[in-house]
C-alpha cells in the first residue's frame, strides 16, 4: 500500500465516524443558508433591466420554490 491509500483510508475512517443524522443537519443547513442568501439578493440583481416588472421576471420566486422543494425532500426522506 503506497503513502496515498493510507492516507486515504485514514480520511475514510475518519469521515466514517461522523453520524448521519449531523451530515444531514448540515446539509439542510447549507440549502438554508443559500435560500437566505438568495432572497436578500437586491431586486436590480435578480429582475431584468428595464422590464414590465410582472411577477415572474424575479428570479428570487424561483430559486426560492427549486430550494423550499429540496429542503423539504430532504427533510423528509
Amino acid at each position: 500500500m503506497t503513502p496515498l491509500h493510507q492516507f486515504g483510508t485514514m480520511i475514510r475512517e475518519l469521515l466514517m465516524q461522523v453520524p448521519l443524522s449531523t451530515v444531514r443537519a448540515l446539509f439542510l443547513a447549507t440549502l438554508v443558508g443559500i435560500l437566505v442568501w438568495v432572497l436578500m439578493l437586491p431586486s436590480d440583481r435578480t429582475s431584468p433591466e428595464g422590464g414590465v416588472r410582472r411577477w415572474d421576471e424575479n428570479l428570487k420566486i424561483g430559486a426560492s420554490a427549486a430550494l423550499i422543494l429540496q429542503i423539504l425532500a430532504y427533510a423528509i426522506f
